[in-house]
């Protein structure tokens, strides 16, 4: 269970370093660099910790698809990335495969 949470917060964390690379972009360009390299360090170790149990992978799939999904959000909400249909539907199959993953498991 503990290699879950691990690989959860490793995906969670892995939203963090595009927000700091897109901080970087809009003339913030030090503290951006410095968030990303921490959230990249920080989701990277948890990867580390969850991989101990979980084959290598399903952790990889499931890290970056909820990195990749969180990332999706936080683009729509913070920075008026489109929500289309489309797009909507793309991230839904990703998480459907993060769920099925994770009840393979």
């Amino acid at each position: 269970m503990v290699s879950w949470i691990c690989l959860i917060a490793a995906g969670l964390l892995e939203i963090g370093w595009p927000v700091g690379l897109k901080m970087a972009q809009q003339g913030r360009m030090v503290p951006g660099i410095v968030i990303a390299v921490f959230f990249m360090t920080a989701s990277g170790l948890c990867l580390y910790v969850a991989q101990r149990e979980i084959p290598m992978g399903t952790a990889y799939a499931v890290w970056t698809g909820l990195g990749a999904a969180g990332t999706f959000v936080t683009g729509v909400l913070l920075y008026g990335d489109p929500a289309t249909a489309l797009r909507l539907l793309g991230v839904a199959l990703i998480l459907a495969g993060v769920v099925t993953l994770k009840l393979a498991h």
